[in-house]
Formats: C-alpha cells, structure tokens, sequence
C-alpha cells in the first residue's frame, strides 16, 4: 500500500546535498604534508611511493635448519661436520667450508659457498655433526634478494588509502615518513543559550550540549581533522567573533541552531547580510537549513534539534567528506519494512531502524528530540517524498549509520 502526493514548495534533498557538493569539492585540492609512518593509518598517499631498496636485502633463511651446498647431500643419509651456528641479525661475513653444514634460523643470512636450507626436522645432530636424512635442490628455502621488491618498484599509488597492510610494506623498506593529502579540517559552532557543557548543574530550561561533541566524533569518523570546537550564546556580536575564528582554522564550518523561524535565530541573522541562503529542505527530520560562504569558507548550518543535526550530517555532509577523505563510499540497500509506515507528503522522511535479519524495524518516533533512542538504531530508513504511507513487506532503502 503506498499514496503519492505533489512536492511541497522546498528545495530537494538531492539538490540540497548537490549544493553542498559543490561547495566542499574544491577541497579536493588540498596540501600535502609529511607524516610520521605511525601516524600515516588512514591517511591518502598524495605522491606514488617507490621501494628504495631490494626486499629481502640478502640471501636468507626461510627455515631453521642447516645451510649446506646442494651436492654435498646428494646421496643420504649422510652425516656433516658442524661449523657453527648463524642467528638472524648476524652481520659478519661467514663461508661454509667445503663438505660442513651451518646451522641457521628463521630470517638468518645464507653463508657464501651454500646454496640450500635442509629443514631442521629432516635432521638428527650431537652438537659436533649433523646428519642430513633428505635431500635438498640448490634453492630450496633461500630467500633470494629482491623476490618480493626490487629498487624501485611501485609499493604504492598516489590516492591509496593507507591501511595495515601497506603500513607494512613501506615501514619494511626503511621509510620513516610518508607523503599524504591534508585532512579536510572542519570547526564546529554549536548555538543557544540553553546549552550548557557536561558537569554543569541544568537550571530549568537549560540543556546538555550534545550536538557539538556528536558532530566532532561525527567528523572524526569520516575523515576529516576537527580543529575547533566552540559554542555561542544567541549574543550575535559572540557569534560573529566565533565564526571569524572558526573560519580562520578550517576548511569548512558546521554549524547547528539558529537556523528555523524564531525571534532568537542568530545563525540566520548574522550570516544572512553575509550571503548566507536560508530556507526549507524537504527533508524530516531537518527541514531548516543554510549554506554560508565567509572569507572562502563553505559554512553549513544544521538545525538544532540532535537528531536532525545527525541525520542532516548523515544525508547531506558525510557522502562527500568521505570522498574527500578516499573512505569507500557507505552502500544502500533494499530490505523489507518490518513495520507500517506513515510519512508526511512532501518530504524525503529518514526514520531511524534496526536491521535485523528479515528486515527493518523502527526505532522510536520521528521527533528530532529522540537522540537517545537514535543509539539503537543502526540505518536510515528513506521514505522518499511523494509516499506517504508503506505497508510492512515493502522494501525501503537503508543507510548504513
């Protein structure tokens, strides 16, 4: 069962997120820096990076066992005079005399004059000799120099996402530093009188400042550096001090309150002489929204409610910040609606839900107050505008939270 109904009179949610788009993509031109390899996880390579040496650098072990020449174990089982004994770090320079065998470790370099590893299992000694019970080709567990790199070879692209696995190559040639694309640095300017810090006792009409934590852990995960994280009172010359700082240090500013149709709305008010475009997006939770640009600096104003702070985070910033950062993009999918739904006409509604494994369920009502029930959920539920009603059983799309 589903109605359709006409629009309302407000801009998209794919216009709204296409606009913003716009405005954050010139950021994909940004510096480059050096960083420590333990601080390079996550980070995008800005340049190719090349081994600047062989790997392995020498001829070694890849077992315990006894370094010997091919053809002095040729007819077995034969017993070998012990030279000594060569550990991984050795760093002398050390021959096998004609017809002797050298014990050697894991990672140990091969002597000169060996050209094959007997496996420690395949032997009995006494301390004095080794007796060699198979035989073994000239070859056989010796890592030759340059078999996983040579000098010189591509180990990794420009753009790549550095992950383990290419920490590890490039830490195993001897580079202490990598070449890597700025962050995206992001301020966060949360608004109203009524907020007040965690640890402080709430007098009657004063609440928690959650939105700003939420959207610096927002960011955070998605890529971008917070590197500011401010609150104003509704006082506008106090927030225009603050939007001065905050655009100042960042690539982009994020806003929240301020926004809708009250007597106190100080974002509006002070950004609008500045060319700030305030109005409706047909969106719920969210539907106030604006986009300000001061000293070059893209500013997105979120409604103040916390769960149309999140969720307008979620639908409009995070699908290009993670662009920005080379994160993989978040896949939507179709699952059934566990649940009826009713939506109002016109408006692109995200409910919060749980999936499970037949489905989608509904987490709580749609009010934008209910960010604490908004922890259960772990996807979006899009409703799109022209529905507004879906019967359980009819496949919804979901955005992975």
């Amino acid at each position: 069962m589903s109605s359709r109904h006409a629009l309302a009179p407000a801009r998209s949610v794919d216009d709204h997120r296409q606009r913003i788009e716009e405005l954050l993509r010139p950021l994909a031109a940004r510096d480059t820096e050096r960083v420590a390899m333990t601080a390079a996880l996550g980070r995008r390579l800005a340049e190719d990076v090349y081994s600047p040496l062989d790997l392995p650098v020498f001829r070694n072990s890849s077992m315990d066992g006894y370094a010997v020449r091919a053809d002095s174990i040729a007819t077995v089982p034969v017993t070998l005079p012990l030279a000594g004994v060569v550990a991984a770090g050795n760093t002398g320079e050390l021959t096998l005399p004609d017809g002797a065998a050298l014990k050697v470790m894991t990672g140990a370099p091969i002597p000169a004059g060996a050209d094959c590893v007997v496996p420690v299992e395949h032997t009995s000694s006494d301390g004095g000799t080794v007796t060699i019970e198979t035989t073994r080709a000239a070859g056989d567990f010796v890592r030759e120099p340059g078999t996983d790199v040579r000098t010189g070879e591509l180990l990794a692209a420009a753009g790549t996402l550095l992950q383990p696995r290419h920490i590890a190559a490039l830490a195993a040639v001897g580079l202490a530093d990598l070449p890597v694309t700025r962050p995206v640095r992001a301020a966060v300017l949360t608004t109203g009188d009524e907020l007040m810090p965690a640890g402080t006792p709430l007098l009657p009409g004063q609440i928690y400042n959650s939105n700003g934590i939420a959207l610096a852990a927002a960011l955070t995960d998605n890529g971008v550096e917070v590197v500011s994280l401010a609150h104003s009172t509704d006082d506008h010359d106090e927030f225009r001090q603050r939007i001065e700082e905050a655009t100042a240090l960042a690539d982009v500013v994020f806003t929240s309150g301020g926004v809708s149709k009250g007597d106190f709305e100080v974002v509006k008010d002070v950004l609008t002489p500045l060319g700030g475009e305030f109005g409706s997006v047909a969106i719920q939770p969210g539907g106030p929204q604006g986009l300000t640009v001061v000293h070059g600096v893209p500013i997105l104003s979120f409604p103040g409610n916390p769960v149309s702070t999140m969720v307008s985070f979620e639908v409009f910033a995070r699908p290009i910040l993670r662009a920005l950062a080379a994160l993989p993009e978040l896949a939507t999918t179709e699952v059934p609606l566990l649940d009826p739904v009713r939506s109002p006409a016109g408006k692109n509604q995200f409910l919060r839900g749980k999936l499970t494994d037949t489905g989608v369920s509904l987490v709580a009502g749609p009010g934008s107050h209910l960010i604490a029930t908004m922890a259960h959920a772990d996807v979006l539920i899009d409703i799109p505008a022209d529905i507004t009603e879906l019967a359980a059983g009819t496949p919804v799309r979901i955005l992975p939270l």
